[in-house]
């Protein structure tokens, strides 16, 4: 017998988590459907663990600095194993809670891979559900190259099983997950070695970011090896890897490789035919603004969309979406523009809206940028001279501000405000008339000429 829902989510991940949530307040039946360990990418081998590294990370450069503050801190000793064990027993407290919140919200667990049998009904390890709407949340994972040798590295998965720190790592990729994972494997102590496959980190980030932060990479001892290839992985006799690139390059002797090359989304097995939903040829689930697929009652939220792939994306795209279909509020939709974001790199970066050369593109001479690049107070007692940039991209006679863009200490935590202001519809004038906080680095946002 089929047991019917007025709503259905395949991920128990933010996305599927949340919708169903919003959509049990209103009274909603309700259940979610999840095949490994609730709460998803973020919780498991994304946002979270990843945060907790950033820390352990952000702690080393910390004691490094703590001498020119007049402490002596003696032999410094880091056990990556500690650090793993309370990271994993944190991830697995989050986890349990999720259990009791989809109870105590009166949310059915369904555990297993979900398929669907037509555009209303799944099948669960053998069993068939239905419901009036299905919300397809079943996020992605990270890509491995078809390389030979390629299962010799692991993926930023298999980064949070790591056991010991590794002496010498190779981070493949260019993205926000290699750069972060080199630095934070740096900082704890490993030798990094970067191999990016065109000439830039970060390319689809505004130059000011992605300059800055090769510098700084660089300053940190982070080997950084652009336009180079992987022809080919191999295991050397005393169990090291080696790489062998395209450009004849060969490099020995590494503990780990990590691939960062990109996630694809896991539709593979839904049987989306089925339904009739369509995909486009990476795999992704295309749906208008209020996350409608081609079929009237099946919806995608998330990273399984490809659109701003972020934990924080995918709840309020599922939020929105209960509010919709149960609470009568029928234009309620995510607006997809000026989402901002963080790099948790060493230093950090903060980043909403228009690059300067997509501005440019868009408005041409309309467009004026205001910049500076500083020592932050905290380094200008330090060895470390770690630079502070700031850009902010404005565009017409009224300065509208349509681009922030930080790189430095604190970049993280300044951005969120100015986020809510630059959704606004704040200008520069706006930015000007607010009072400095001084002294810090984020008053520079609002003093710049």
């Amino acid at each position: 017998m089929t047991k019917h829902y007025d709503l259905i989510a395949i991920g128990g991940g933010s996305g599927g988590v949340s919708v169903a949530e919003r959509a049990a307040r209103y009274g909603a039946r309700c259940a979610v459907v999840e095949r490994g360990r609730l709460g998803g990418t973020c919780v498991n081998v994304g946002c979270v663990p990843k945060k907790v590294m950033w820390f352990g990370a952000s702690i080393a450069h910390t004691l490094e600095d703590a001498a020119h503050y007049g402490f002596r801190t003696g032999e410094r000793t880091f056990d990556w194993s500690a650090l793993k064990a309370s990271r994993d027993a944190y991830v697995k407290g989050i986890n349990d809670w999720y259990h009791t919140y989809l109870s105590d919200s009166d949310i059915d667990e369904i555990v297993g891979t979900a398929r669907f049998i037509d555009a209303g009904t799944i099948e669960v390890e053998g069993r068939q559900y239905s419901a009036d709407h299905i919300v397809i949340a079943s996020g992605g994972a990270p890509t491995v190259p078809d390389t030979p040798g390629a299962e010799l590295g692991i993926t930023s998965d298999g980064f949070f099983e790591i056991e010991q720190l590794p002496p010498r790592v190779a981070v493949v990729g260019s993205g926000y997950i290699a750069v972060e994972l080199a630095g934070m494997l740096n900082a704890l102590g490993s030798d990094v070695t970067m191999l990016l496959r065109r000439e830039h980190l970060l390319r689809s980030f505004d130059a000011m970011l992605r300059e800055n932060l090769t510098e700084e990479m660089f300053g940190d001892g982070i080997d950084i090896l652009v336009r180079t290839q992987v022809k080919q992985v191999t295991r050397e006799a005393e169990s090291s890897l080696c790489i062998e690139c395209e450009n004849g390059q060969r490099l020995e002797g590494f503990d780990e490789l990590i691939w960062a090359i990109g996630r694809y989304p896991l539709t593979r097995e839904l049987n989306l035919q089925a339904a009739g939903v369509t995909k486009d040829e990476q795999g992704y689930i295309p749906t208008d603004k209020f996350q409608q697929t081609n079929i009237d009652n099946v919806y995608a939220i998330g990273d399984v969309t490809g659109r701003a792939q972020l934990t924080p994306v995918a709840i309020a795209a599922g939020r929105r979406l209960a509010d919709r279909l149960f609470g009568g509020r029928e234009d309620r939709h995510l607006a997809y523009e000026n989402i901002a974001t963080v790099v948790f790199s060493h230093p950090p970066i903060g980043t909403i809206g228009l690059t300067e050369s997509m501005a440019r593109d868009l408005h041409g001479e309309a467009v004026k940028v205001y910049q500076t690049r500083f020592t932050a107070m905290y380094n200008a007692l330090t060895e470390r001279k770690q630079k502070t940039a700031m850009k902010l991209v404005t565009v017409g006679a009224r300065e509208k501000v349509v681009g922030c863009h930080v790189i430095g200490p604190g970049a993280d935590e300044m951005l969120q405000g100015f986020a809510v202001a630059i959704r606004m519809g704040a200008s520069k004038q706006d930015f000007d008339d607010t009072v400095a906080i001084h002294p810090t680095s984020a008053e520079e946002l609002v003093t710049m000429r």
